[in-house]
């Protein structure tokens, strides 16, 4: 990897396509670099892996967009568009304790090892169903096809979303992915019908509750809990937002780079034959590091004035963890753009740090797993359909993604 001489220029398609020698740029000279944003919003970005950690575990970093010192994200500048206009902001990723805590609690219970682990024969069914949609025809496009339904179809099932309604959230969730580099509108609009259709299917289910997540937080609810019905409506929204999109981007992130490495494939694939599965789990933990879903973690909004990296932060200004730089960092991990599968003490930034800790992880990884083990024991000839070059890859802020995956194989 080739680091530029000077100040690269951030945020561009050809920066989206290949980040990395830019935040290598940033880490050695500007770790902590306040920045202007496609949006407009000024915000400083934390790039090394010391520094990054401690931000994200800093109590003094609030998630609350009500302490930006400016009034963007009233003007739709920073969060999820439309999650304002749709009253959705009760959600995880924009509060703090003592609210934070009650929210996270009602929901923990959802992603335990043990219920995780009890999902795992779904997700095997959804996966195995989807690659029987496309394997006959001995090409596909793994985004659209496979990496973007599978979380979708699961996250609903989690949720207790009824079986015909999936498809309708399937549509409005690729509204906001198709958007997702485009105008700010067509999110809103896809963020106000799931709302609307969320805050009917709560409303539908207190009369017949099952052993669903919705179900759940109903219970919770009546029992004390003191759950509103828009922090469940939002609570349910950011679960489904951050449980697809995510995954989508794991999947299609890691194949890709499976693709782009042949050695490395060539190892998962025999030990997937053999049928063995620690490479495959600390498989997943690399990708994530490597080429991982998110690439910068959501706003935080200083509080107080505090010192990251040597670098004074005044009261509300944003900060963005930059989770891709920092994974990369050599004075954290040993040959970092070297992507090494079997590689061992692997505590990446991937999901986060501290109290904000992805809640679905454990659902993600089952997902990840399951996904790439399936594909490269089904379709074992999988390559890439198109030149490297000629991937798109969505604009955005916090994610990091493909729009399309082309790839062929031998028809089964």
């Amino acid at each position: 990897m080739t680091v530029p001489n000077t100040a690269p220029e951030l945020f561009t398609w050809e920066f989206a396509a290949n980040p990395y020698p830019a935040y290598a740029w940033l880490r050695e000279n500007a770790p902590v670099r306040r920045t202007t944003l496609p949006s407009g919003v000024e915000a400083w970005l934390v790039t090394r892996y010391a520094d990054a950690r401690q931000a994200l575990a800093d109590g003094r970093l609030s998630k609350n967009p009500d302490h930006h010192a400016e009034d963007a994200h009233g003007k739709n500048k920073t969060g999820i568009p439309g999650e304002r206009s749709a009253n959705l902001m009760t959600h995880l990723l924009n509060i703090d304790p003592p609210d934070h805590t009650r929210l996270r609690r009602l929901v923990s219970k959802a992603f335990t090892p043990r219920r995780v682990a009890e999902f795992a024969p779904r997700v095997q069914e959804l996966t195995d169903d989807l690659i029987d949609r496309f394997a006959r025809r001995g090409e596909a496009d793994l985004i659209h096809d496979f990496a973007f339904p599978l979380p979708i179809y699961a996250i609903c099932d989690l949720l207790g979303v009824p079986r015909e309604d999936q498809d309708d959230l399937r549509d409005w969730a690729g509204m906001m992915i198709r958007h997702g580099g485009g105008p700010r509108g067509g999110v809103a609009r896809s963020v106000k019908k799931i709302r609307g259709y969320l805050a009917e299917l709560i409303h539908r289910k207190r009369n017949d509750l099952g052993d669903d997540l919705i179900s759940g937080l109903i219970r919770a609810s009546d029992h004390g809990e003191h759950l509103t019905e828009n922090e469940a409506a939002a609570m349910c929204f950011v679960l489904l937002f951050a449980g697809f999109e995510t995954t989508i981007n794991l999947i299609g992130n890691g194949v890709h780079a499976l693709l782009l490495n042949p050695p490395q494939r060539t190892l998962l694939q025999e030990s997937i034959d053999r049928g063995e599965t620690a490479l495959l789990d600390t498989g997943i933990e690399e990708l994530l590091r490597y080429d991982g879903p998110v690439e910068l973690a959501t706003w935080r909004f200083a509080t107080e004035p505090l010192t990251i990296g040597g670098q004074r932060i005044a009261t509300g200004d944003p900060v963005l963890v930059v989770l891709a730089a920092a994974d990369r960092d050599p004075a954290r991990f040993d040959d970092p753009d070297t992507l090494d599968l079997s590689r061992g003490d692997n505590q990446h930034l991937g999901y986060g740090h501290g109290i904000h800790y992805c809640l679905g992880a454990p659902l993600a990884r089952l997902e990840g797993r399951t996904a790439l083990e399936t594909l490269l024991r089904r379709l074992p000839d999988l390559q890439l359909a198109c030149d490297p070059a000629d991937l798109r890859w969505r604009g955005g802020l916090i994610m990091r993604g493909l729009r399309e995956l082309p790839v062929r194989f031998t028809s089964a």
